[in-house]
């Protein structure tokens, strides 16, 4: 007599929905599927652009070998059921345009898009990409209901590996013994923490002298501005869609890695009501733990600079949408 066959039980495959199907959402769509981290939901307001990139990334699986699906679409209704919602959409900014210069245009494309996409996803982690950055991050939690530890933002990652490149090029050492960390706003006012970068476990400050390390942190500091000027027409889109990876597959792995990233503060290095950059740990429910470090006076000085600035975005932001 023949038995049957018991098959197991499949679990489901993650998705990832990315709004916004430029440069660094294009290329992050990419960097996930190539990878088979999850399957891939790529959303933009021009139509035919993510059908598009779509079709031609599912066109390349034979090549990749990977088993992930994506699919372009205009309709939020497509991204139902995700487990990260990254948000990419915005205009970039431009050569002598500031990321401040942004808000207006880019806080009410970004709340929009939460909003459409909370319907859909309510459990999903939520990911911000778009400049101004840790202003745009508030602006997805203040407009929904999600919790805070499930609204992120991406910057202190991706400003932590331009100061490890910069470092690692100085030195001329493997990047792979290089750890680096950034605290702060995603702009000028970034507090890059030398004594906390390491080679191999060596602080940087013991391998390098102060002038030097003052032309790397501005370097980083400046790490956008300089791609723009170069490009002309565009801003960075490769280092920052590695940045979003590296946050997706902690979250989707529960890999709960410790990063730099835009976090919401609630007493914590003495701030409140604020996503700033700040280490934490990032599985599979969002943020998992803020990590406090000590900071000396100088550096708490330019923490709370950058948060003050951070800040009078945040108000200037919601007095134009409580304006419309």
């Amino acid at each position: 007599m023949n038995k049957s066959l018991t098959l197991p039980v499949c679990s489901k495959i993650p998705k990832v929905s990315i709004i916004g199907a430029g440069n660094v959402g294009k290329t992050l769509a990419q960097r996930v599927i190539e990878h088979n981290l999850a399957d891939v939901c790529l959303l933009d307001i021009v139509e035919g652009l993510p059908q598009g990139i779509a079709l031609d990334l599912m066109e390349a699986r034979g090549i990749e070998l990977h088993n992930r699906n994506i699919i372009g679409t205009n309709e939020y209704q497509n991204t139902i059921d995700s487990d990260v919602i990254v948000i990419t959409a915005g205009i970039a900014r431009k050569p002598g345009m500031t990321r401040e210069d942004l808000l207006k245009i880019n806080a009410k494309i970004v709340t929009e898009a939460a909003q459409k996409c909370f319907i859909y996803s309510p459990d999903a982690l939520y990911l911000v990409i778009t400049n101004p950055l840790d202003v745009m991050t508030y602006l997805v939690w203040k407009t929904t209901d999600l919790p805070s530890h499930k609204v992120v933002g991406m910057a202190g990652v991706l400003d932590s590996s331009r100061l490890q490149t910069f470092i690692a090029m100085e030195l001329g050492v493997s990047v792979n013994d290089v750890q680096g960390m950034v605290l702060g706003g995603h702009g000028d006012l970034m507090l890059p923490l030398p004594r906390y970068c390491t080679v191999s476990g060596i602080p940087i400050t013991e391998l390098m002298d102060t002038v030097t390390i003052e032309r790397l942190v501005q370097r980083t500091r400046d790490g956008g501005a300089e791609i723009v000027k170069l490009l002309k027409t565009g801003s960075a889109y490769y280092a920052p869609a590695s940045s979003a990876f590296q946050m997706i597959e902690s979250v989707l792995l529960n890999q709960s890695q410790l990063l730099s990233a835009a976090v919401y503060l609630q007493g914590e290095y003495g701030l409140n009501d604020i996503y700033l950059g700040v280490p934490c740990r990032l599985g599979c429910y969002g943020v998992e733990q803020i990590i406090e470090i000590n900071l000396t006076d100088e550096e708490k000085r330019t923490l709370y600079d950058s948060a003050r600035s951070v800040r009078d975005n945040i108000n200037l932001a919601l007095e134009q949408l409580e304006s419309e």
